[in-house]
């Protein structure tokens, strides 16, 4: 055979060899799950910590707060290839050969605005006694979920966050929590579920004291509450003030009052506040000798931040959370995993679906 017609078979050869090649890559579909399922994860996930802080910053400017959840997101993959050929073996030329392939990647993404009925009762409504309890169950310390979800332990106050100031903790309340915390610690309270007139509800169980130290931590709790002395299970109920000695009554705050509360340990521009654009909420700081534990710290600026973990461009400067601010970062994604809670009851449905159709 002569050179020609090795040279079009050789044509011929690799033009099969692609075709094959090109068949073989249609079935898209598994490839994209590993790197379609993190891409999003990672972009849902730092979309929402900048549409948190954002809404933190609207609530401390007094701007109205805007929520878009992600509802659903699809995106559909093509791939079509295309091959031709015509060719004669001996004593002619080649008269077509070519190919043609399509790739196409398209996304569509709903976005779904909380307003109306369903924003007031997802951050109006107080934060649910079991939920809340549930993550003191769950190991996270009494007096750190008490101290930023309760608003009122059988008649002692927790700060208060207005529009005009802000009303700081009573003494005994600050004192409860840290007792608790104590007797967590020690093992000596513990949260269960009881059925009180056909209704399920928490109690918290306080356990037989061990020693003299144990017996006086218990008993300095129980008088600040003004519980009985003597029972050992209090049921826990919605409130501001316990009808008797034994039950605690517990008044939760909303998500909206929570923002508030987070959201005046903003650090504001100073211009700003000279210019009367925002209040000074009068925070009292315990680092600096008061009463009152630092919530987390937010960070203002006019030049973007190098090394954050989160931040967003607001009103002509920049706030952020230094990524080497752990306890920061762990107050605020504390108050993420409370946006989870007032889902509870709605229906599966709510969630955002990503549905990722490919051939």
């Amino acid at each position: 055979m002569n050179a020609g017609g090795r040279t079009c078979r050789d044509i011929v050869a690799a033009m099969i060899v692609a075709s094959f090649h090109l068949i073989g890559c249609a079935a898209v579909g598994p490839p994209t799950v590993a790197r379609d399922r993190l891409d999003y994860v990672s972009a849902i996930s730092e979309s929402w910590k900048r549409q948190t802080l954002l809404n933190l910053l609207k609530t401390r400017y007094y701007d109205a707060p805007v929520f878009m959840d992600v509802a659903s997101v699809i995106n559909q993959y093509t791939l079509e290839s295309e091959i031709s050929l015509e060719f004669e073996w001996r004593g002619g030329s080649t008269n077509t050969l070519g190919g043609v392939g399509t790739y196409a990647d398209r996304p569509t993404i709903t976005y779904s605005p909380i307003m109306g009925r369903k924003y007031a009762e997802k951050f109006m409504s107080p934060l649910p006694i079991p939920s809340v309890l549930l993550l003191a169950q769950a190991g996270y310390p009494f007096d750190h979920v008490l101290r930023i979800c309760t608003q009122q332990i059988n008649g002692l106050e927790n700060t208060q966050t207005g529009m005009f100031g802000r009303r700081e903790a009573s003494p005994e309340f600050l004192e409860t929590l840290g007792l608790l915390r104590r007797l967590q610690d020690k093992n000596l309270i513990a949260l269960r579920s009881r059925e009180i007139d056909g209704k399920r509800k928490i109690a918290l169980f306080f356990r037989p004291p061990k020693d003299e130290g144990a017996a006086a931590l218990s008993e300095k709790t129980r008088r600040l509450l003004g519980l009985d002395m003597e029972t050992e299970e209090f049921v826990v109920v919605h409130g501001g003030f316990a009808l008797n000695d034994k039950e605690i009554a517990v008044f939760n705050r909303s998500l909206a009052m929570i923002m508030k509360e987070y959201g005046a340990w903003i650090e504001v521009p100073e211009s700003d506040l000279a210019q009367g654009r925002i209040r000074e909420v009068g925070r009292v700081e315990n680092d600096s000798g008061s009463k009152t534990p630092r919530m987390f710290r937010v960070h203002s600026g006019i030049s973007k931040p190098d090394d954050a973990y989160v931040s967003v461009f607001y009103r002509k400067h920049w706030f952020w959370i230094d990524d080497r601010d752990v306890r920061s970062k762990g107050m605020f994604q504390f108050l993420m995993t409370l946006f989870s809670f007032p889902e509870r009851e709605e229906s599966p449905g709510a969630a955002p679906l990503i549905t990722v159709p490919t051939n």
